[in-house]
């Protein structure tokens, strides 16, 4: 069982930056592939981010949604089982609930965060 824990959201204006961490569990965390999602009320759940696993130790692909492409940044640091969104130029429409999701065996995302709330203010 993996267990996913997300933290840094929070209330900021339109153009502000938040960083959001994501800490995952388990001792092969490097071959995670490691997506964000986010939920705004009233809509389904959509895809964000991802970094996935290429099978080097070096190299990790990110994907990004094209809403948020050049605005948001995903990154990992493996030491800490840990994958961050920057999010920069933060608009009103960003305003939903993150998730953090863990693709552990490349069968798609098993784990899942409970989630953490962004709103942003125009």
């Amino acid at each position: 069982q993996v267990q996913v824990v997300e933290s840094g959201g929070g209330l900021v204006q339109a153009g502000d930056s938040l960083r959001l961490s994501c800490a995952a569990s388990g001792r092969t965390f490097s071959r995670y592939t490691m997506g964000w999602f986010r939920q705004a009320p009233g809509k389904s759940r959509e895809f964000v981010a991802r970094i996935s696993w290429s099978g080097s130790a070096t190299y990790y692909a990110a994907y990004y949604a094209d809403s948020v492409k050049g605005r948001f940044t995903i990154s990992r640091d493996n030491g800490e089982n840990t994958v961050y969104l920057q999010m920069n130029s933060l608009k009103p429409e960003d305003t939903a609930v993150y998730y953090c999701a863990a693709d552990v065996n490349g069968v798609g995302y098993e784990y899942w965060g409970q989630g953490t709330q962004v709103t942003v203010s125009s």
